[in-house]
């Protein structure tokens, strides 16, 4: 799970890390523990570190500017809550609406979360051509909201986190 997010130098928020990852970067000496979980540490024979919730980065990191939120299967089944658009039970695969082998795009727009039974179902057609409907049309997150995504988070329960959050338009 990824839910250490991690600032830049500047602190702005530019990724989720996993917690080993980010305890490697703190023991690295990459970036400081600027939030950590309450009275929970992580310890070695010589060393003990805080378990960071937010972790900044020592130097900055170039960021090219984004305006849309990067692509990946992990972010679909995020974005969809691991629930499947056909049926609504537990989602553990990505299904293209346009499959892959007809010109359909790895996309926001073209990918929604599915259940392995409604998968393989609806095989290599479109869900109109398999007579399946979807309960929900598929979105494409803002950067913003692919950061909260992937957190676990809803901005009304970003808590503590809000302040290192980017804010909304």
């Amino acid at each position: 799970m990824r839910n250490t997010l991690v600032l830049n130098a500047g602190y702005e928020p530019l990724t989720t890390v996993s917690l080993q990852r980010a305890v490697v970067l703190v023991l690295q000496g990459k970036a400081v523990v600027e939030q950590a979980h309450p009275m929970r540490v992580v310890r070695g024979a010589d060393v003990e570190v805080p378990l960071p919730r937010v972790v900044r980065l020592t130097r900055y990191v170039r960021v090219p500017f984004r305006q849309r939120a990067a692509w990946s299967r992990r972010g679909v089944l995020v974005r969809d809550q691991h629930r499947c658009a056909y049926c609504g039970r537990r989602a553990t695969t990505v299904d293209h609406l346009v499959p892959r082998s007809r010109g359909g795009a790895d996309s926001w727009l073209n990918t929604v979360a599915a259940c392995a039974e409604d998968n393989q179902r609806k095989a290599d057609r479109t869900p109109e051509q398999a007579g399946m409907t979807l309960l929900r049309r598929p979105f494409e997150p803002t950067p913003e909201a692919a950061l909260m995504l992937a957190l676990g988070l809803r901005r009304a329960d970003a808590g503590d986190l809000a302040a290192w959050l980017p804010q909304p338009a």
